[in-house]
């Protein structure tokens, strides 16, 4: 059987379900390829949306008109704002969510699109025509031919089990089988590695000794990842937190031949900033004790994820080391722990399109990309299907830049710099951090999510009523003056003297502690604080680091002047020998197209930049017409 499209997207994951709507809602015939219908976004790990850097990725994937954001709110259990203490500059949203109930909501979301059709099936081919990629082959024998194939296959590429030191099996996760003829398939067209993850055990909640625990609650705040959908949230259900100590310190250390992780049967590299309690042991010999959370999985189970204890030792090492744990002497283990490795493909080999650049109209996201993490590969997944429905088009593709989002952050660290471990988004690597807010994501991309037609006609309007609203919010503490007696409560709570004199509201914000939400009732504003709290955030943010926030804004302009400085794709770098040998090898792997890309990519010096910039100079003026 024959079936046409303008996309077809190999993948029901995160990346998957995200490309496959941005794609539908531009106008594209899109069909998702995927082994279970009834697994599309389903939580392999930790049933949790957001943290640190994360949080914000999400909220930027929902500025977009993605389905994270709306699935999350749908089936959150617990919120938590993480690095409040910091201050609302890298504020992080973080939500456990129930792990039954996220895919049911994605799959909701998912059969609302128009021009979105889905397929249970597993792919084994590529269709090849003319050097492009046309489509895809189906083991069951369908054939479907599309203008461009975006490929989500997550940890499925040639992806094997492993528990303990025997020779794993092949599975995409547990209970799922690996997807080896696709992983062929590619294996020709693109350079291959190999990356390894892990989980950790679930235990039955019934079985634990909670009064020995910490409690952790969430946050009372009725936070939404989603800016355009008011989904109805469940009530919230606490977490708790527990440590290791020196008794299964030395049970792991007098295993560890018997890990999958250690003794050789794994040879990928793992996530250094995820690790496993083996890593944990092995890297910090010194420490006394590491933290667990024990997280809920759902309303209606009483499982526990043990987070903190991924691992691949042995299931009776397994069952031997959570009996030392507090509250968990008498913990029955549901599910045990285990590694996976898998394929992936280093991603200098993509374009900021996500487009591999050997093979035109195929686009990679995900975890095949070389990434870890949900809200990575949402965040890969809705740039992948957007720029695929773009090109099918013939419309200027969208490339993000790295001042407006840390989407773009994401993409040009991986087309730019590589990865050498399964690469995770943290705060650290933006360098405008001050303008990447998870207050004003929607402000940053809702316009441009609307001027490309991702959004409907309802979530336009809500859009719009936002924008205005956070307006409004900020004109009036623009231009609000505020009287002695009004303001001086305020400024003492805050430890700040008293105005002496009418003052405006922004100038009162600008002083360290003042609460931009009391102000604002105390002074009478004509909205309510509790209903605007986004917008007195970024109030906050803005009024009181605005000096701040205009030095980032220039040094981000700055940024642009080389971004603007193009270079050709087909340079020849080899012979530009003004360059050091490893720069030209490394520009001539991974062809930048801008100057400003260029200078991120680790062994480019500045001289080199600078000879570079004279090297493309004399060739223009060489090819410019004689008159």
């Amino acid at each position: 059987m024959d079936l046409r499209y303008d996309i077809v997207v190999v993948g029901g994951g995160h990346a998957g379900a995200e490309a496959a709507a941005a794609a539908a809602r531009l106008g594209c015939s899109t069909l998702l390829v995927t082994p279970d219908l009834s697994r599309i976004g389903q939580m392999s790990c930790n049933p949790a949306i957001g943290g640190v850097a994360k949080g914000v990725v999400a909220r930027e994937v929902d500025a977009l008109g993605g389905v994270m954001g709306q699935a999350t709110d749908a089936s959150r259990i617990q919120f938590r704002m993480l690095n409040r203490s910091k201050g609302p500059a890298v504020w992080s949203p973080r939500a456990q969510c129930d792990r039954s109930r996220y895919p049911v909501a994605v799959r909701r979301v998912l059969d609302g699109v128009r021009g979105l059709d889905l397929l249970q099936e597993t792919v084994t081919e590529l269709i090849m025509e003319g050097g492009r990629a046309a489509g895809v082959i189906g083991r069951g024998g369908v054939t479907v031919y599309a203008g461009a194939v975006v490929v989500t296959a997550g940890t499925f590429l040639r992806g094997r089990i492993h528990v303990g030191g025997e020779p794993g099996v092949e599975a995409g996760r547990a209970g799922e089988a690996a997807s080896v003829e696709l992983a062929r398939a590619l294996e020709g067209k693109l350079e291959v590695r190999r990356f390894k993850t892990g989980t950790p055990p679930r235990v039955d909640g019934r079985t634990v000794a909670f009064d020995r625990l910490e409690r952790q609650d969430g946050d009372p705040d009725e936070y939404r990842f989603a800016a355009y959908v008011r989904e109805p949230m469940l009530a919230q259900r606490p977490c708790w937190i527990t440590w290791t100590g020196a008794e299964l310190k030395g049970l792991v250390d007098r295993n560890l031949a018997r890990s999958a992780l250690y003794g050789g049967a794994i040879s990928g590299r793992g996530p250094r900033y995820c690790p496993s309690i083996e890593d944990k042991i092995v890297r910090f010999p010194n420490v006394a004790r590491h933290q667990i959370f024990l997280e809920p999985e759902g309303v209606d189970t009483t499982e526990l994820y043990v987070n903190g204890l991924s691992t691949s030792l042995p299931a009776d090492v397994q069952v031997a080391f959570l009996r030392t744990v507090p509250g968990l002497e008498e913990a029955r283990i549901t599910r045990f722990g285990y590694a996976i490795e898998y394929d992936y493909f280093p991603p200098h080999q993509l374009r900021h399109t996500l487009e591999v650049r050997a093979v035109p109209s195929l686009y990679l996201a995900g975890q095949v990309n070389g990434t870890t993490g949900y809200e990575e590969a949402a965040g890969q997944g809705i740039i992948a299907g957007i720029n695929a429905a773009l090109a099918v088009q013939g419309r200027e593709p969208l490339v993000i830049r790295r001042d407006q989002a840390y989407l773009g952050v994401l993409v040009d660290d991986l087309v730019t710099r590589g990865v050498d471990e399964p690469y995770r988004l943290f705060t650290s690597r933006a360098e405008f951090r001050l303008l990447l807010r998870q207050d004003n994501a929607v402000r940053r991309l809702g316009p441009l999510a609307r001027s490309l037609g991702l959004l409907a006609t309802e979530q336009a309007e809500a859009l719009g009523d936002r924008l205005a609203r956070v307006e409004r919010v900020i004109t009036w503490f623009r231009d609000t003056t505020v009287q002695p007696a009004v303001a001086g409560p305020i400024t003492a709570a805050a430890g700040s003297t008293k105005p002496t004199a009418a003052t405006r509201a922004a100038e009162l914000v600008r002083r360290p502690g003042v609460d931009a939400s009391a102000l604002a009732k105390a002074a009478g504003a004509p909205f309510d604080p509790t209903e605007e709290s986004e917008a007195l955030a970024a109030v906050e943010v803005e009024l009181r680091y605005e000096g701040y926030v205009q030095r980032e804004r220039e040094r981000a302009d700055r940024l642009q002047e080389q971004e603007a400085f193009s270079l050709a794709p087909d340079l020849p770098y080899a012979g530009f020998r003004s360059l050091r040998k490893e720069a030209r090898e490394k520009l001539g792997r991974i062809r930048p197209n801008t100057l400003g890309q260029a200078g991120r990519i680790p062994g480019v010096s500045p001289s080199d930049l600078q000879n570079l910039i004279l090297e493309v100079r004399r060739l223009r003026r060489q090819t410019v017409p004689q008159g």
